[in-house]
């Protein structure tokens, strides 16, 4: 009965997504709407949408679990830093801007911002193999974490492979069928579902040893606890630091999330969706990894199945919303991967030169969302069966790719939107500085090389260690950016580029405008400047449509 009600939530729960799928095979007919819903995607999908791409399963199963065993409670921390820099900065200070700058440069990937900010063929095929090559360790870790959860669950019963073919079929469907849209559609789904067991999983774990404060002292006189893991910094904040810099701020350079702000419907959607987004962060993120530090009540020794393992114990609806949960959060993150590799090679790699008919653009768009799947699915294959010397635990490889990619993009992204004299030169310097510090970091790891600066008390860095590294190259792409540029030479275009965050709406007011375009009016009074013109019109600054708009249709800012 018990392996009923799990597999009847997880049939259930992939009839919903393939559905989704074909209801949105008309939102994506051209290459445009398959990769960015047309820019018309509203603020609960867009912040959906970035939410779920930012955890996977590798937040529920790998890191909290690590972390949680490490840190303890403080663990929690992390999860706050994922909701006010990854989530709720990242808005603020990315939305707005990549929305208007990337619609003006009419890019739809980052290595395609990197190209036509800068005038340069060579960064944008760079920072797609850039792409294409450190995605696969991201999408390695999340099969991985589904396989812990599945031996656990159904005590293998039914073999990893099998669960690893039938995920990537059902997300190879509903992406190829309905592209955008329909990610951004289950995304929201796979989030509901991701919000509501978190909570139960809290809940009921907790309740197994007396609630709350039982947990908490369970965790500090048990033989694997103490104090130090029931304490507000844990037993070893340097690191605790370390692996919040590398959780939260890494995001801002990565092309999956970054991705999710080209599509949103309007510059007015950005608030809105940077709430929605920073408190899903702080239920999925915050509730993980305070679970997580809980962690060493349930288990006696450290291992990424420990969430899995306090799970199995569970009554088995529990348990059952958990799998479809963690199926959810692989699902939506997988989604978002295969979707923005297959849209950088075919944008920037195949049609460099802009010359590729519609339709053999959306089939390469298709043909390389199978592919990659393939691919991805095989590595995770392969990483459960083959030797196991050259498999990786699920912390070192998001590390490797979160470094390498962010390290690499993150400074030249963010001074990209904000600073007119940041140079094509710069971004090449940032380009290899963070895949060699990656690269540095996996090979002292590989070779065993003890490469560690110890302190009195806690570790200060280790130069083998992929977190550590992450956050170095990430911290030095915005140091060498700067560095780099002044001396030398900006792209001649830079303020034509930059002209678009100056740009203006006329909006005729000949007719009364109606009660929620007043409340616009009113909120943007300030931020936007606006002046009356002349007595039948109202000019909005700093937004990117120049179109003029009649009072009686919705206003665009």
């Amino acid at each position: 009965m018990d392996l009923f009600i799990k597999i009847l939530f997880i049939v259930l729960f992939f009839a919903v997504t393939i559905f989704i799928g074909f209801y949105c095979r008309k939102k994506a007919t051209n290459s445009n709407d398959f990769v960015l819903g047309g820019r018309n995607v509203g603020p609960w999908l867009s912040a959906f949408a970035y939410g779920t791409s930012y955890f996977s399963a590798v937040i529920f199963i790998g890191y909290a679990g690590s972390f949680g065993w490490a840190f303890g409670v403080s663990a929690f921390w992390i999860g706050v830093g994922n909701a006010v820099v990854g989530s709720w900065l990242a808005w603020a200070l990315l939305g707005r801007k990549t929305r208007i700058m990337t619609q003006h440069l009419n890019s739809s990937t980052m290595p395609d911002f990197f190209g036509k900010r800068f005038n340069s063929k060579g960064l944008k095929i760079f920072a797609s193999i850039i792409v294409f090559i450190f995605l696969i360790p991201y999408t390695a870790a999340l099969y991985n974490g589904l396989s812990y959860l599945f031996n656990v669950t159904f005590s293998a019963s039914v073999p990893y492979w099998v669960w690893i073919l039938i995920i990537s079929i059902a997300t190879g469907a509903y992406v190829i069928v309905g592209g955008l849209m329909s990610t951004a559609i289950n995304s929201f789904i796979q989030g509901l579902i991701m919000l509501v067991g978190i909570a139960l999983v809290v809940i009921f774990a907790l309740n197994k040893n007396g609630g709350l404060m039982g947990s908490f002292e369970a965790l500090a006189t048990g033989a694997n606890g103490g104090w130090q893991f029931a304490s507000l910094f844990g037993p070893d904040p340097v690191h605790l630091i370390f692996v919040v810099l590398l959780t939260s701020l890494g995001c801002w350079g990565l092309p999956q999330m970054v991705g999710k702000f080209y599509s949103i419907k309007n510059e007015n959607q950005i608030r809105k969706g940077s709430v929605i987004s920073t408190l899903f962060a702080i239920i999925v993120a915050g509730g993980c990894y305070f679970l997580g530090g809980f962690g060493r009540i349930f288990a006696n020794e450290k291992s990424a199945t420990i969430i899995p393992d306090m799970v199995a114990s569970l009554n088995v609806v529990v348990v059952a919303i958990v799998i479809v949960l963690v199926l959810a959060a692989s699902m939506s993150t997988l989604s978002g991967l295969v979707h923005t590799s297959a849209a950088t090679v075919t944008f920037d790699l195949i049609d460099i030169n802009k010359k590729l008919p519609e339709k053999k653009k959306m089939t390469w768009l298709r043909v390389l969302v199978v592919v990659f799947i393939i691919v991805s699915a095989g590595l995770a294959i392969f990483q459960v069966y083959g030797p196991q010397a050259l498999t990786k635990d699920i912390a070192s490889l998001m590390g490797i790719s979160w470094g390498a990619i962010s390290g690499a993009f993150i400074g030249p992204f963010f001074y990209g939107l904000y600073w007119k004299k940041t140079t094509k030169a710069s971004v090449y310097a940032s380009f290899i500085s963070g895949i060699l510090i990656s690269v540095v970091s996996l090979v002292l790891s590989l070779a065993g090389v003890n490469a560690k600066i110890q302190g009195e008390h806690y570790l200060w860095f280790d130069f083998a260690d992929s977190i550590y590294m992450g956050v170095l190259a990430m911290v030095v792409s915005f140091i060498i950016v700067p560095i780099v540029s002044k001396f030398t030479k900006a792209p001649l275009n830079a303020n034509e580029i930059f002209a678009c965050y100056e740009k203006m709406v006329v909006v005729t007011s000949d007719v009364a405008l109606t009660d929620d375009q007043s409340e616009l009016v009113d909120e943007y009074k300030e931020t936007l400047s606006i002046k009356n013109k002349a007595s039948d019109k109202v000019v909005f600054e700093n937004s990117s449509d120049e179109t003029t708009i009649d009072a009686k249709e919705e206003i665009n800012v």
